[in-house]
């Protein structure tokens, strides 16, 4: 433990230190959770390092809280630094036994809670940049990769460096992240960029090691795959004990304390809901801090040792400012960070500490992780604070959270932000420096500029040969749809293999192994009695549809352009493109071009379609065109991959405002309905949509001038419905053309603002049923539909009520032996949850083994 010092120091309500009690010991007496090193010990370096806390969690009991991180627990910010720095010095000593440079290396830490810690590995190397990733795309700054992580409660992470070729030496790559709890997060990443630009040796960092042998094996074997060294360090390592019955255990005990105290906190902890009187709140003040120009305020867009070099020079004049502000005999100082903001607040937070300015000084950040508090010595999360996002965040608005601050008896507390997060939202009466002011004497505010790279000038390669590009693909050759309804720019592997069981599929997209584009999910087909039930369900709705297509169609026309070229995502869009199209030749006698494309969530939209779209039209006339909107991963997917192709290629913009059929996550401002309902064109696969396969983007399959691929399934030709499907629907236009001119005036006149509240709850949900992956998480009829067709299910949550358009999920759901649980409150109709951490064997909600198709 040379390389952390004075781990100690967690507060009381009163504002005592504990140094004798492991903040784990409630959990570990009430379930018998133990740490056990890798020895098999005790484990009293683990203990050091972490406490332990609950979540309302059936899958898992227990959450591991570092006490050395800076994140959830107010540290020493010496500790806190000495923790990432004495990690670096270790791999400066392990790149120079290698014969390796340090400073050919490049440090990537992980947002949100790696930042400071891998700004802190990197200042142990000394001359190595840095850069992390990032939830917050920036406008202007290309994202050159991306990944997700499969257990966090956010998990699209950008990689927006200033420098493109940052990241495409090929000297190690240093990789920083808190815990390792399977090594997947690291999986996702190194394929990645792996892919982009290989290299021959990559380090692993974290403050503790918490895999099982099977998952370190998986990464020796990957390693092994790709022909690259891969190293681990870790200051400490070692398993949690989970004895038997304490899944049990640990949701009683959070139901339990739920119903004692309806907030989730502690008695005294500030949130919203504390029942408690708040006494009389803090002044709040501005501190004026002179940030040295050009420094970044983090490793967002890299971090180099030059800005190093003019950070260190100006903390000590920084923390005389902070000092000056906080006046004479500060006491106990908190500087609280902000999500990802967190080697600033850090460094500004050690200066001061060093400057012996107040008489003790520690170090916490806010976060977007919600954990349950318990005021009790020996747990790890005695209280939090509850506040709105102030920083307009991508995925919508949400509750963040401040933990161990109310009751600490901090004197004072200097709130650092930078300059995107200093909002309205953050100065509002139940905004974060609101709610931190009853728990404190005074609160400063101090806003770090945010770094915002300047504008590329796009380079212009006149004489540069533009592949060509093929034409679009077109039935009857490719799809069952006429050639004039949709031109399909991708390319035909209808000759490759590409099916593997779902069972299959689902193990290797949650271990990392593969991504979900990689494969097709064997075709689903239908029985009989589901037959019946999709034409029943297309008769049914027939006119709601067509009520929504009309709807959505007027509204483009009257908003967007007067001759869009319509270009769907395929392949649930296609449909609705088809369908857009044959509205306006009815109505309007328009004949509207008709384009179908790939977008991969995590991958991006193709490229090359883009640049066949810009050769052949004016992008300004493009309308991207998707089914529904589920929890809006995909809106925000093509709004990202959008802004990054027009900062790369410096060439015309296309608007990424999609449009939908149906938003019942509330994610887009053009659409046909809100109203979650069953579109039948979501119960079927490729028979309902001109028997086109999901998209597939695999390196082998798909070159650089290539577009991504899919396959015809020519085969199922005696079972497709997707002229039938279109012709039933666009009968009823007719009948719907008055209340269409209706509801489309209304929507033009009416405030169309996305709430995200979809997002909203797929977060809670994915806590409350203790996923950690918003990604298996499929909110509204669609999704779930798609879930039950082509995922493993885990069970199906249903608003208490829903009625027919339901039918055909129950069905599916039957089949397949998920339970299908009814639930109030529920904002969309039903709710798909994919099967979490599934392997082969795994068992389902009651149990049993899932059922496979």
């Amino acid at each position: 433990m040379a390389d952390v010092n004075d781990v100690s120091g967690v507060t009381t309500e009163k504002g005592k230190t504990i140094d004798a009690v492991w903040s784990g010991t409630w959990v570990a007496k009430r379930l018998g959770v133990r740490l056990e090193g890798a020895d098999g010990s005790r484990g009293p370096g683990l203990e050091e390092l972490l406490g332990l806390a609950l979540r309302r969690n059936p899958k898992r009991a227990h959450l591991l809280v570092s006490q050395v991180l800076g994140k959830h627990v107010p540290q020493s910010p010496r500790a806190v630094h000495a923790a990432g720095y004495g990690l670096g010095r270790r791999v400066r000593a392990l790149l120079d036994a290698a014969g390796e440079d340090p400073a050919a290396a490049v440090v990537l830490g992980y947002a949100e809670t790696a930042t400071g810690l891998g700004h802190c590995v990197a200042d142990g190397l000394e001359a190595a940049p840095y850069l992390h990733s990032t939830r917050r795309p920036v406008p202007g700054v290309a994202v050159v990769g991306g990944f997700e992580e499969s257990h966090s409660h956010a998990t699209s992470h950008l990689l927006l460096p200033e420098d493109p070729k940052l990241l495409a030496g090929g000297g190690p790559l240093v990789l920083v992240d808190d815990e390792f709890s399977t090594g997947n997060t690291v999986l996702n990443t190194i394929r990645d960029l792996h892919a982009r630009h290989p290299r021959t040796h990559y380090v692993v960092v974290a403050l503790v090691d918490m895999r099982s042998p099977a998952d370190r094996e998986r990464l020796s074997a990957f390693a092994a795959e790709i022909g690259a060294r891969v190293d681990l360090l870790a200051l400490a390592s070692g398993t949690v004990h989970l004895p038997e019955g304490v899944l049990a255990k640990g949701q009683a005990l959070v139901e339990q304390h739920e119903r004692e105290t309806p907030s989730g906190s502690a008695p005294a902890s500030g949130s919203a809901s504390s029942p408690v009187p708040a006494p009389r709140p803090a002044p709040v003040r501005r501190v004026e801090l002179a940030w040295p120009a050009g420094v970044p305020d983090g490793g967002r867009h890299g971090f180099t040792s030059a800005h190093r070099d003019r950070l260190e020079k100006a903390l000590p004049a920084l923390a005389g400012q902070l000092a000056d502000a906080l006046g004479t005999a500060p006491g106990r100082v908190l500087v609280l960070g902000n999500e990802e903001l967190m080697y600033a607040p850090l460094r500004l937070a050690l200066a001061l500490e060093e400057s012996g300015a107040a008489r003790e000084v520690r170090f916490s950040t806010t976060t977007r992780s919600p954990v349950l508090a318990v005021d009790d010595p020996g747990y790890a999360i005695r209280t939090r604070l509850v506040f709105p996002a102030h920083d307009a965040p991508a995925d919508g608005p949400g509750d963040r959270y401040a933990y161990n601050v109310a009751g600490a008896g901090f004197d004072s507390v200097v709130a650092v932000v930078d300059g995107h997060g200093d909002t309205d939202t953050l100065h509002a009466p139940d905004g974060l420096l609101a709610r931190l002011a009853p728990h404190t004497g005074q609160v400063l505010l101090a806003v770090v500029p945010s770094y915002v790279p300047p504008a590329r000038t796009p380079q212009t390669l006149p004489d540069r040969q533009e592949p060509t590009m093929p034409e679009p693909l077109r039935g009857p050759a490719f799809s069952s749809y006429a050639a004039e309804d949709v031109g399909w720019l991708l390319q035909d592997l209808s000759g490759v293999a590409l099916e593997a069981p779902t069972e299959e599929r689902e193990e290797a997209i949650q271990a990392g192994g593969a991504h979900y584009a990689e494969s097709l999910p064997v075709e689903y087909q239908p029985s009989d009695q589901y037959q019946e039930l999709y034409r029943s369900a297309l008769n049914a709705s027939a006119a709601r549809i067509a009520r929504a297509v009309g709807t959505v169609t007027e509204t483009v026309l009257a908003e967007r352009t007067p001759s869009p070229v319509l270009v769907s995502l395929a392949r649930a869009g296609t449909p609705v493109g088809v369908l857009m199209r044959r509205w306006a030749k009815a109505r309007h006698g328009l004949d509207l071009p008709h384009y179908a494309v790939s977008i991969v969530r995590g991958r991006g939209i193709d490229t090359n379609a883009l640049r066949w779209l810009a050769a052949h039209h004016d992008p300004a006339d493009v309308v991207f065109v998707d089914g529904w909107t589920g929890k809006g991963a995909i809106t925000r997917e093509l709004s990202a991959a959008l802004r990054a192709h027009r900062d790369q290629e410096g060439g015309p913009e296309f608007n990424p405002d999609i449009v939908v059929l149906a938003d019942p996550g509330s994610c887009v401002a053009t659409y046909g309905t809100r109203e979650d309902f069953l579109i039948p064109s979501a119960c079927l696969n490729s028979t309902v949509s001109g028997l086109i396969s999901r998209t597939v983007l695999r390196p082998d399959l798909v070159g650089p001038a290539d577009f991504h691929g899919a396959k015809f399934y020519r085969e199922l030709g005696g079972s497709d419905v997707s002229a039938d499907f279109v012709d039933t629907v666009a009968a009823r236009f007719e009948e719907v053309a008055d209340a269409v001119d209706a509801e489309a005036k209304e929507l033009l006149a009416a405030d169309r603002t996305p709430t995200w509240e979809g997002w909203a709850a797929v977060e809670r949900i994915s806590e409350e049923y203790g996923i950690h992956d918003v990604n298996l998480v499929k909110p509204g009829v669609g999704e779930t539909t798609r879930v039950l067709l082509r995922r493993v299910p885990w069970k199906i949550l249903a608003r208490r009520g829903a009625g027919p358009d339901l039918d055909h999920v129950r069905l599916l759901a039957g089949q397949r032996g998920v339970p299908v649980e009814e639930v109030d409150g529920l904002p969309y109709t039903c709710v798909g949850l994919i099967h979490p951490r599934y392997t082969r064997g795994a068992t389902g909600a009651d149990g049993k083994a899932v059922a496979s198709k």
